[in-house]
C-alpha cells in the first residue's frame, strides 16, 4: 500500500472513531431561537462525521481526495465548513454543497493529476440527489469530475474550481443524508401523498419546511398532487423544534390572507412532513404571533393485516384456518372465478381478471361489468374512486381508465419508450402509477404521476421516471405503503422480490422459484408471495409458508373509513 493510500485509510479510521465518540456528547436539542434565515441552522445533527483538515504539503491529488472525503461532514450548521478548508478563499465563498449529491460505488474512484496541478476524478455513480433532495437512480457508467487547483501564497495547493455538490459513497450516504418526506395532498384533498426527499440531518426540519413552502413540487409529481401553500406565502426563518417536539413555522404576512380551510391544510401538510424529522406538532406563526389552525382529517391508505385470499371454500380474509368473508363482495368474486383480484378501499368493488383474460369490475351488489376485453390485458388495478385501469402487455401506451358510470377514457401515449408491460398498479391514494416495463432490452420499474381533470376524471399519465431495474423477468407488482413498491420477478433458479422506495434506494430478496403474485400488508415490512397454491410471508430474508390451498392472493387498496 502506498504512503498516500495508507494515510487515507488511517484518516477514515480516525474519522469513524471521532464520529462515534462525538455521538455520545453532542446535544440534540436546545432552546427555541428566532431570526435565522431558511438556509441557516438551529440544531445539531444526531450523527456526524468529522473529516480531516488539509495536511501541510499535500499534493493536488491529496487535496482533492481530502475534499471529497470531507463531503461526509456537513457539520452542525450544514455548511460543510471542513470541506471549504480545501478550497481557495474566494471559491470557498461561492461553492454550493447543497446543490446535490453524487452517490458512487466504494473503491471505484480514479484520480488523474495533470501537469498543471488540475485533477480529474472518475466516479461510477449509482444515484444522484438534486437541490430539492430528490433521489434518482443514475445510469451506469463513469462520470468525470474536474477540479482546478492553484498554489496559494503559503505554497499550499487549494481548489479554485470544482463541481457544486458533494460526492458520497453509497455506504456512507445514508449516515450523512436521511430519508424524510415532503407531504402534499391528492387533488381531491382527501389523501396525504409523501414525496421522499434526502437531506443532511443538520437542521432537517428547516430543510423540509423550506422544500414544502418555498420550493416547487417535483417535476414528475407536479400535476398529480396539490399543495395548500400559495406562491405568495413563504417560510421566513429557520424551524426551531422545542424539547417537547413542537416545531415553530414563521410564515410571511401574506399567510394572514388565507382562509381557514387553506390554513388548516397548510398545517396538516407541515405536521405530516415534519413528523418524519421527529416533530410531534407544529405551530404556525406570523411575526412570532400564533395563527389559529387545526389539522384536517384525511383518509388512510393502510390495509388490513390479514391476507385476502380466494380458495375453493370462498373469498375473504384468512384468519388462521377460518375465512372471514366480505359481505356481498365475496360472493360476487367467487362467481367471477377470477385469476387476479384487487379490492377497493370501501370493499364495495373489486377489479378482477375473469376466465378468458378480460378485465372486469365486480360489485358487492352482485354486478359484473367487463371493462377491457383486449388480448393480453395485464391484471387490472383500481384507484380509490372506483376507476379500473388496464393495459395490454404488448401495448404499454394504450392505458385505459374505466369509470364507475361506464365511461372509458383512453390514455394514449403512456409509458413512452417502453416496448412491453407485464404489471401495473396504482397507488392507494390514486396519484401515482407504478409498472414493470420492458425498455432497452431490460425489465425496469417505472412510476408516473396520474393527471386528472378538475372533476377527477383521468386525463393522462405524466412523464415516467425509471426508479429501478428488475432482476429477471417481471411478473407482478404491489404497493407496500405510500412510498414503497414491490416487484416480483422470475429468474432461472429463483424468484426475486425487489422492494423499491419511490425516491430512494432498493433492496432485493430471493424467494423460491415459481412465485406468481405478491401483496403487501399492514406495514411496509409485510410482504406475501403466492405460487398458485401456497402463500409465503417474508420473515427477515427468509420466507415462511403461512397457508396452502389458495387460488388467488388478492391485493387491497385500503380499508373502509
Amino acid at each position: 500500500m502506498s504512503v498516500r493510500r495508507m494515510r487515507a485509510a488511517l484518516a477514515l479510521l480516525v474519522t469513524a472513531v471521532l464520529a462515534l465518540t462525538a455521538c455520545a456528547g453532542l446535544p440534540s436539542s436546545g432552546p427555541v431561537q428566532q431570526g435565522l434565515g431558511p438556509d441557516s441552522s438551529s440544531g445539531t445533527p444526531d450523527f456526524s462525521f468529522l473529516p480531516d483538515r488539509p495536511q501541510p504539503g499535500a499534493s493536488p491529488e491529496e487535496i482533492v481526495e481530502g475534499f471529497i472525503r470531507a463531503g461526509s461532514g456537513p457539520g452542525a450548521l450544514g455548511r460543510w465548513e471542513r470541506a471549504r478548508e480545501f478550497l481557495a478563499p474566494d471559491f470557498a465563498e461561492v461553492w454550493r454543497p447543497e446543490a446535490g449529491v453524487t452517490v458512487d460505488t466504494p473503491g471505484d474512484r480514479v484520480y488523474s493529476e495533470g501537469d498543471d496541478g488540475d485533477v480529474t476524478v472518475s466516479v461510477v455513480a449509482v444515484a444522484t440527489v438534486d437541490d430539492k433532495g430528490s433521489y434518482q437512480r443514475a445510469e451506469a457508467g463513469p462520470t468525470d469530475l474536474p477540479f482546478a487547483l492553484e498554489q496559494q501564497d503559503d505554497g499550499e495547493w487549494r481548489i479554485t474550481s470544482a463541481p457544486d455538490g458533494v460526492v458520497l459513497d453509497r455506504d456512507i450516504f445514508p449516515n450523512v443524508f436521511h430519508e424524510y418526506a415532503v407531504v402534499y395532498f391528492d387533488p381531491s384533498w382527501q389523501y396525504l401523498v409523501p414525496d421522499v426527499r434526502w437531506f443532511p440531518t443538520a437542521n432537517a426540519a428547516t430543510r423540509i419546511a423550506d422544500a414544502l413552502v418555498n420550493r416547487s413540487r417535483s417535476v414528475w409529481l407536479e400535476e398529480s398532487v396539490s399543495t395548500a401553500f400559495p406562491e405568495t406565502v413563504t417560510l421566513l426563518a429557520s424551524v426551531p423544534v422545542s424539547d417537547s417536539g413542537v416545531a415553530e413555522i414563521d410564515l410571511s404576512a401574506t399567510a394572514l390572507d388565507a382562509d381557514s380551510v387553506t390554513l388548516d391544510r397548510m398545517l396538516t401538510q407541515l405536521t405530516a412532513s415534519l413528523a418524519t424529522a421527529g416533530a410531534s406538532s407544529v405551530e404556525l406563526t406570523v411575526a412570532s404571533s400564533p395563527i389559529d389552525a387545526q389539522t384536517v382529517t384525511t383518509r388512510s391508505t393502510r390495509v388490513a393485516s390479514l391476507p385476502l385470499v380466494l380458495t375453493d371454500d370462498g373469498f375473504g380474509f384468512l384468519n388462521g384456518d377460518a375465512l372471514e368473508e366480505i359481505p356481498g363482495l365475496s360472493e360476487s368474486v367467487m362467481d367471477a372465478a377470477p385469476s387476479a383480484i384487487q379490492v377497493s378501499p370501501d370493499r364495495r368493488y373489486a377489479a378482477v381478471t375473469v376466465p378468458g383474460g378480460a378485465a372486469a369490475r365486480v360489485g358487492a351488489d352482485g354486478t359484473l361489468a367487463v371493462v377491457d376485453e383486449r388480448p393480453g390485458v395485464v391484471a387490472p388495478t383500481m384507484d380509490p374512486f372506483g376507476v379500473v385501469w388496464t393495459v395490454p402487455e404488448d401495448a404499454p401506451g394504450a392505458v385505459r381508465a374505466s369509470q364507475l358510470d361506464g365511461t372509458t377514457v383512453q390514455l394514449e401515449g403512456a409509458w413512452a419508450e417502453a416496448t412491453a408491460i407485464s404489471a401495473m398498479a396504482i397507488s392507494r391514494d390514486g396519484t401515482r402509477m407504478a409498472a414493470i416495463v420492458s425498455a432497452a432490452g431490460r425489465d425496469a420499474l417505472w412510476v408516473a404521476g396520474v393527471v386528472r381533470s378538475t372533476d377527477g376524471v383521468p386525463i393522462r399519465l405524466g412523464e415516467p421516471i425509471a426508479i429501478g431495474l428488475v432482476p429477471g423477468s417481471g411478473t407482478a407488482i404491489a404497493w407496500l405503503d405510500e412510498s414503497t413498491v414491490a416487484a416480483l420477478s422470475a429468474g432461472e433458479e429463483a424468484s426475486t422480490v425487489l422492494e423499491q422506495v419511490i425516491g430512494g434506494p432498493s433492496s432485493v430478496t430471493a424467494a423460491a422459484q415459481g412465485m406468481r403474485s405478491l401483496a403487501g400488508g399492514a406495514t411496509v415490512s409485510v410482504i406475501r408471495v403466492h405460487d398458485g397454491d401456497a402463500v409465503y410471508a417474508k420473515r427477515g430474508t427468509n420466507w415462511e409458508q403461512i397457508a396452502t390451498g389458495v387460488t388467488v392472493l388478492a391485493t387491497q387498496q385500503g380499508i373502509p373509513q
